[in-house]
């Protein structure tokens, strides 16, 4: 048996470094194997860079996942050329850099993560559904899991129940509140909607409050500003049969 953490969306300086502080001693507490991280939102003002990119790698991400702010700085584009970070694998191929699926070899077993963004309520890209089938074909792995980046529940719960049996596990990023039906499925797929975000907590998102507030009240455009005060990290801990890619248990955590 295994054990798998997944941190969602890290926002900001200060999600990266509250990661930093927090994920070497949160590993060891839960004897985890493999971590991977969001970090589409990790450089100030959304998006990668390399240098919030390091710093999650530097506190202890063994993969790196992203979403819809994947290419939002043009400064960050060459962190795709990395093995161990990946975008939502149903952008369109021939001109966009990076790749959506990263295989991890573990010695004696390996897993892939794969990266899928939704499309409701969201950018019009390829069906995700269909690309995660096409991605099954060619994976030769029996431990996969999918970070799917979606806006609507419902999305994420049909792909939940569309990938049963057929993946480890499937994680729902982007809306950055934890939600609490986490579960193993019928077939032994790891699920949760939504991870949650690593970042200040006494926030809209990680965004300071008082600008998303004026915005949703007066329809006027606001400038964002990341929050401050205290941070928590929001994921999921999975055990599952290396062996087989079943899993056995989902934890939900948040660490203040």
């Amino acid at each position: 048996m295994k054990r798998l953490l997944f941190i969602g969306d890290v926002v900001g300086k200060a999600g990266c470094d509250f990661l930093a502080s927090k994920l070497r001693s949160v590993k060891q507490l839960y004897g985890v194997d493999i971590t991977v991280v969001n970090g589409e939102n990790s450089a100030q003002g959304n998006g990668v860079t390399r240098a919030s990119v390091d710093m999650i790698v530097q506190a202890g991400a063994d993969i790196i996942t992203t979403g819809n702010h994947a290419f939002r700085r043009k400064e960050g584009m060459e962190v795709y050329e990395e093995d161990y970070i990946i975008r939502p694998a149903n952008y369109p191929e021939g001109g966009c850099v990076g790749k959506g699926v990263c295989i991890f070899d573990a010695g004696a077993y390996s897993i892939a993560v794969v990266n899928l963004m939704g499309t409701v309520y969201m950018d019009a890209l390829d069906n995700p559904f269909t690309k995660i089938d096409e991605l099954l074909e060619g994976i030769n792995c029996r431990n996969i899991f999918v970070d799917f980046h979606a806006e609507a529940t419902s999305e994420k719960k049909a792909m939940g129940f569309y990938l049963d049996g057929r993946v480890t596990g499937v994680f729902g990023t982007h809306t950055h509140v934890q939600t609490a039906d986490e579960c193993v499925l019928s077939g032994g797929t790891a699920y949760i909607t939504d991870a949650g975000m690593t970042g200040p907590e006494d926030s809209c998102l990680g965004v300071e409050k008082s600008a998303v507030i004026n915005m949703m009240r007066f329809h006027m455009p606001a400038r964002f500003k990341e929050a401050e005060g205290s941070c928590f990290m929001c994921g999921v801990v999975v055990d599952f049969d290396e062996k087989c890619g079943k899993s056995h248990k989902i934890e939900r955590i948040i660490i203040r």
